[in-house]
């Protein structure tokens, strides 16, 4: 029996899931700017519903970014931190990957823009569509002006989500005009995070919690002027 919890601060949200076997348990919560004073109570609330301890655990996966510069550092810390404790390995999941595969869920047959704020007038984004249980990158992470969203062409209807599509008006009409579905109030979902971890555990693809590093996609001078 598997069981991998994850974690997730990278956006307004909060979110923590446990997979125990066939079972996945998920408190995602909207609150902003409280992740921090949230997150380890949600675990140890979490394990101590299913009667698991963290040492129980296969592995533990996390939000690593893009996203809130802040944000990920905290879902990134506490991740090392737990895996440290109990000696388990870490699985990094892309935040624009698991916002991706939570829109397939409900269009299975899309591609799907995968797009968040990234404040400064610039978004977070990717396109990816389904592949088998996880998600197959078909542009690749960027951050840019909602402008420079250029978009191959697709032949499968294009769904784009995610809260960088508060900022649709200005990306390219001939992005704009692929859209046929646009939902900004999509937020990364740790239970998704759950669904690429597991792909990747069952890869091997882990490492050692020292080994673990945010993704921010922008250089340190633009991270610290993002969250100011």
């Amino acid at each position: 029996m598997t069981r991998i919890l994850a974690l997730d601060t990278s956006t307004d949200a909060c979110s923590v899931a446990l997979m125990d076997g066939q079972s996945v348990r998920e408190d995602f919560r909207i609150e902003p700017r409280r992740h921090t004073h949230l997150l380890l109570p949600m675990v140890d609330a979490m394990l101590a519903d299913s009667g698991l301890r963290v040492q129980d655990l296969d592995a533990i996966a996390f939000g690593r970014g893009p996203g809130s510069f802040a944000g990920i550092r905290i879902a990134t810390g506490a991740a090392q931190g737990l895996a440290l404790a109990a000696d388990l390995p870490l699985i990094p999941v892309s935040t624009l990957s698991a916002l991706a595969l939570d829109a397939t869920d409900r269009y299975p047959e899309a591609v799907v823009l995968a797009a968040l704020d990234a404040r400064m007038d610039e978004v977070y984004w990717s396109v990816c569509a389904r592949n088998g249980d996880g998600i197959q990158v078909l542009q690749a992470e960027s951050v840019s002006s909602p402008a420079a969203v250029r978009l191959n062409e697709f032949e499968s209807v294009l769904v784009a989500v995610g809260s960088g599509l508060r900022y649709v008006e200005q990306m390219p009409p001939e992005s704009i005009r692929q859209f046929q579905q646009v939902d900004s109030e999509c937020y990364p979902h740790a239970a998704s995070m759950l669904k690429l971890a597991m792909i990747e555990l069952q890869a091997g693809a882990v490492m050692a919690p020292e080994d673990a590093q945010p993704v921010y996609l922008r250089d340190q001078v633009a991270w610290k002027k993002k969250d100011q």
